[in-house]
């Protein structure tokens, strides 16, 4: 039996550690996107700004990475917001709501006491898989 797992890698989006984990798996008409945080994809730094950059700049991330899996952020099912300082969830939220439709995707958002770069968001995601696979590794 083949492996009914994809990875999905695109340089439209930060690269992830080699041989720890893929930017997304597609399995099973499925898009499984790995926690994307406010990193620049040329750069490989932590964008400059406060809370809304970040947030748009991770969902950037994660656009890429759907589209490279055959799908989109209008097709996201299922989100996890990992916060640094729940102060900071209205101010994610002004930027969240710009992003999903009319059909909003169901969402957990926790406090979490560090996150990688110390930077102040990540975000990950669940998508169905509308197209054939762009990118994969």
């Amino acid at each position: 039996m083949s492996d009914p797992r994809t990875p999905i890698l695109t340089n439209n989006a930060p690269k992830p550690l080699p041989g720890i984990y893929s930017q997304a798996i597609v399995a099973h008409g499925f898009v499984y996107c790995s926690g994307s945080v406010p990193m620049d994809p040329v750069s490989m730094k932590i964008i400059d700004g406060d809370i809304q950059a970040h947030t748009h700049q991770c969902i950037k991330n994660l656009s890429a990475i759907l589209e490279a899996a055959g799908s989109s952020i209008k097709h996201v099912v299922k989100v996890n917001v990992f916060l640094a300082d729940m102060d900071d969830f209205s101010k994610m939220n002004e930027v969240y709501m710009t992003y999903w439709g009319d059909v909003k995707p169901c969402r957990t958002c926790v406090a979490v006491k560090t996150l990688p770069h110390k930077t102040d968001v990540e975000i990950e995601c669940t998508a169905v898989q509308v197209n054939e696979v762009v990118e994969k590794e």
